[in-house]
């Protein structure tokens, strides 16, 4: 109960932040005092349906209320929660967070299977494009207003945190495993203005026949497999070597794990990339 009263008066003082906002076009310092650090869970009203949506991010303890911090959106494997990989290997991706100073966002995605507006999953990896073309023919109305409010919760999501703790839009970053691979490829292209760099993990669910190449052509990548990730490894494979012999900013790390167990190993590399992207 007192976990929930935390997310509604964060809630609230989200709604005054938004609200000052859009009169003052920024935050005011009163309100930036306010604002919690650390691990938070919270919720917001999702406006096409009324529904309650939950979501978690993390601010790092060290954020001197001034600084426009780094923003990383993280999108969660099929049948995960906005929790699960934050609490994932005793909290990794939250202390990396805290060691490079990143303001880490983990939407549910409307639902746990939402998948981030990309259709397309096993075994529809790249290569794979008549069983990407069937995949696509199958989904159905309701499954297509699904697909879309899971993108749209994502975006929402990502907005409510930037604006209310003023995070560097220049420095907003995209990552995401499995079904959450598939939606950081799907979003790349939707909004390729909008990320500063992207990083797939295990999960190459693009279509080479039907997929805008050329909107993240200039966009850095960093994509990741686990060796041992039998389903997804060839199409990830084939998909490097397109990008490779491509016009791309692209880089492919391949480690020696699974499906899963290939997240904790990899995340340390993706913050590392998304620092020199940000360098540059």
């Amino acid at each position: 109960m007192a976990e929930r009263n935390t997310s509604r008066r964060f809630v609230a003082v989200i709604a005054a932040l938004i609200a000052v906002i859009a009169v003052s076009g920024g935050v005011a310092e009163a309100q930036k005092a306010t604002l919690p650090v650390g691990d938070q869970r919270a919720e917001y009203v999702f406006p096409p349906t009324g529904e309650t949506l939950p979501y978690r991010f993390y601010v790092p303890t060290t954020w001197d209320r001034e600084s426009a911090l780094p923003i990383l959106l993280f999108l969660h494997g099929a049948g995960a929660d906005e929790n699960a990989y934050l609490d994932m290997s005793d909290g990794l991706l939250r202390r990396l967070a805290e060691m490079h100073g990143y303001i880490v966002v983990s939407p549910l995605g409307y639902t746990r299977l939402g998948a981030y507006g990309n259709p397309l999953r096993l075994p529809a990896v790249f290569g794979e494009s008549a069983a990407a073309a069937a995949q696509r023919a199958a989904v159905t109305p309701e499954r297509r207003r699904e697909l879309a409010f899971s993108e749209l919760d994502v975006i929402t999501v990502l907005e409510i945190v930037t604006e209310a703790y003023g995070a560097d839009r220049g420095r907003t970053f995209l990552a995401g495993h499995s079904m959450g691979s598939g939606g950081t490829w799907h979003l790349a292209a939707r909004y390729p203005e909008r990320w500063r760099a992207v990083a797939p993990m295990s999960g190459p669910f693009i279509d080479a026949e039907t997929y805008p190449f050329d909107l993240i052509r200039d966009l850095p990548i960093l994509m990741t497999e686990g060796t041992g990730a039998t389903p997804s490894l060839a199409g990830s494979r084939a998909l490097a070597e397109f990008m490779e012999n491509g016009d791309f900013d692209f880089e492919y790390l391949e480690v020696d794990g699974d499906h899963g167990s290939m997240v904790p190993m990899v995340l340390p590399a993706i913050f590392e990339f998304f620092d020199a992207v940000s360098a540059r």
